[in-house]
């Protein structure tokens, strides 16, 4: 599974504004209404629900906040970059200034599994993330995020 397979090129959010976990998720459901057509605040509600569970953040200043909502047809991801960390409560005590979303539908279960797998093998390369990091343009991070795991490997 390749994450170009996942992500729309109008789904990267390269600099949010946002001070709090809600704040950041409504900022990304924003952008899932515009990117895929999705309800925003189902989006919102769903996420807010997934964090209610658990944090969804990985350490490393990484978050991978997902949901799986009715009436979905196909898993979808959003990337976010924050100008400022936020606290998504996870297990380093580190702030959160990368956010990969995904959202599947409710049946999606191996799928999201595997989606979600491959999200957090791409986002635990400190080397990556460094570059996520210092980078702004929208088509460079989607790049960045997309390019294939083996030419990652070389």
């Amino acid at each position: 599974m390749e994450l170009a397979d996942l992500i729309a090129r109008d789904a990267i959010l390269p600099s949010v504004k946002a001070g709090s976990k809600k704040q950041v998720l409504q900022e990304v459901a924003s952008k899932a209404r515009d990117a895929y057509g999705l309800k925003a605040r189902a989006v919102v509600e769903g996420l807010l629900a997934r964090e209610k569970l658990g944090s969804t953040a990985m350490g490393g200043g990484v978050a991978i906040p997902h949901a799986r909502l009715p009436g979905m047809t196909s898993i979808v991801g959003l990337f976010a970059r924050l100008d400022k960390p936020a606290d998504f409560e996870a297990v380093d005590g580190q702030g959160v200034d990368l956010i990969f979303i995904l959202l599947a539908p409710e049946e999606s279960g191996a799928d999201h599994l595997r989606a979600l797998a491959r999200v957090s093998r791409l986002l635990r390369d400190p080397a990556l993330r460094k570059k996520l990091r210092e980078t702004t343009e929208p088509q460079a991070l989607y790049a960045l995020i997309t390019e294939p795991m083996a030419s990652r490997a070389a």
